[in-house]
């Protein structure tokens, strides 16, 4: 058994995760994130994109959309390099109550909200797809961020600050001796080693998974209900602002411009095992019907893919045990001290991805309280690497940098403008990575041919650099074209069948992949 030593193990590589290891580290404490996959692979990476302004919940959850707010700036600041700051409108369609938009406006006044009520007829200015029947309409400070960059970037300030981060760890074990925890065993994944590590405190950020790893600290009951929510990526940007119907929060009422795509959500529903989360053909209509009210003609639009997140909501008494929709979206800290005379141990649940940071914050004061010590938060005032220097991303970032270097290297994906050099740079940093793991930071196979060409192109660069022979190479490439089928098959019509079908006859007529070498390695 591998055995390590820290101050502080961090238990999940979600945003809030991510968040927490990088305050602890810039308080100047010893610390190990550990995660059972990559980081961002969880809820983290299964949802729409949406920096939110707060304007969504103003009238539901007030002190949510407060929190949004303000930490919507300082996101857009220390992050700039995975958000774009499109904007948004939140609009009143033809068929939604008026009433609720004098509701929604005072509601903003409220909770500090920027805001401005404007025409339609300067709404369809700005996004001349929207519903011309439109009533009113808001514009709000909405953004979008692109999940996997900003945990990485919170992760490698982590490791600039002297942090581990132990990706493919999976916790077995919470260490224990009486009222104190002593630290964790993990598997890990790639090597099938055990880890120990030993450690002051420890800090669950397990997401829609946290109720399971405080149960293995023998804290039972804590009741994080994941909350199931469906969204399709559409094959370009049908607006260039994020689009709110302005109702109640309900399915489908948001449209989310992300880097060449736009993306509709959500549904909500209660599952019991965040591990298994179905993309049911009634939910995808229904999102396509969705869009139709916002954006008239959006079903002629090619939808690419399809995928369910898991929303960690903490169990909320004040509605139905299965009403996830209604579910305070607030942050929750469960102190196992003073609930289960646990030293050393803290549950976070809730929150949203746009107040990652502050749900690290609140937790990590607590825990510094808790160890006697007077170090404060700085992780507000100092950007990420890559942010430092760089201006928010626009939708063109890419093929600027495309444009600068196209004589000297090849495209790899046409979708996404990914390089070859940025290909084999992160294959020589992560030589154990999965095509997965490439698609997470350099957006692979995510654009309309769903990795049908580039994915090919990837699995010969990787053999060429070493790091992996034929056969790994293949069970590589089987894998991640399995794992696009799943978010392909139940938004199958139009042009995307057609795509599929030329992918399969790529992959089953000329590369004949059923039939290829397999790796005899147990992970790949």
């Amino acid at each position: 058994m591998k055995k390590l030593e820290t101050d502080v193990v961090v238990i999940g590589g979600g945003a809030t995760g991510a968040g927490v290891v990088r305050d602890v580290a810039m308080r100047g404490y010893r610390t190990i994130l550990v995660d059972r996959a990559d980081l961002g692979q969880g809820t983290t990476g299964r949802y729409h994109g949406l920096l939110h302004s707060g304007g969504r919940y103003v009238v539901s959850d007030p002190r949510s959309a407060t929190e949004c707010a303000e930490e919507n700036e300082i996101i857009t600041r220390i992050h700039a390099d995975a958000v774009e700051t499109t904007g948004g409108l939140f609009v009143v369609g033809p068929d939604d109550p008026l009433d609720f938009a004098d509701d929604w406006l005072k509601g903003a006044q409220a909770t500090g909200v920027p805001h401005e009520e404007i025409t339609v007829a300067e709404a369809l200015r700005r996004e001349p797809r929207l519903n011309p029947k439109s009533k009113r309409a808001f514009a709000v400070l909405d953004g979008t961020v692109d999940g996997w960059q900003m945990v990485w970037g919170a992760a490698r300030s982590a490791e600039d600050y002297g942090a581990q981060i132990l990706t493919y760890h999976e916790v077995t074990e919470v260490i224990r001796d009486g009222e104190k925890v002593l630290g964790v065993r993990a598997i890990d994944h790639k090597s099938g080693e055990e880890v120990q590590i030993d450690c002051t405190f420890a800090i669950n950020a397990g997401g829609p998974w946290a109720g399971q790893i405080a149960g293995m600290a023998q804290c039972p009951d804590v009741d994080v209900v994941p909350g199931r929510g469906i969204m399709i990526a559409m094959n370009h940007r049908l607006v260039n602002q994020v689009v709110n119907r302005c109702i109640y929060p309900s399915d489908g009422d948001i449209l989310v411009p992300v880097h060449t795509v736009c993306i509709i959500g959500t549904t909500d529903v209660k599952v019991e095992d965040p591990d298994h989360l179905a993309i049911p053909r009634d939910e995808v209509q229904q999102m396509l019907d969705a869009g139709e009210v916002l954006v008239p003609g959006f079903r002629q639009a090619r939808a690419l893919h399809a995928w369910s997140g898991a929303r960690p909501l903490v169990k909320d008494s004040r509605v139905s045990a299965t009403d996830t929709r209604h579910m305070s979206r607030g942050m929750s800290i469960i102190d196992h001290q003073s609930r289960d005379g646990l030293n050393g141990l803290l549950t976070i649940a809730g929150g949203k991805l746009t107040t990652y940071r502050l749900m690290a914050k609140n937790i990590v004061d607590v825990m510094v309280e808790q160890m006697g010590d007077d170090r404060p938060c700085r992780t507000e005032t100092e950007a990420v690497p890559g942010s430092k220097t760089q201006k928010n991303y626009h939708v063109t970032h890419r093929l600027e940098n495309a444009e600068k270097i196209l004589r000297k290297e090849q495209i790899v994906c046409e979708c996404e403008l990914m390089t070859r050099g940025q290909l084999e740079e992160l294959i020589h940093e992560q030589p154990t990575a999965s095509f997965d793991d490439l698609r997470r930071q350099l957006r692979l196979g995510m654009g309309p041919c769903q990795g049908g060409f580039c994915s090919v192109r990837a699995a010969g660069i990787m053999q060429e650099t070493g790091k992996a022979d034929v056969e790994r190479v293949t069970e590589l490439l089987r894998k991640f074209l399995k794992n696009r089928w799943i978010g392909l098959w139940p938004i199958l019509y139009g042009d995307q069948v057609r795509q599929t079908a030329l992918d399969n006859w790529i992959f089953q007529g000329t590369l004949d992949m059923d039939h290829l070498p397999e790796a005899e390695e147990a992970h790949v």
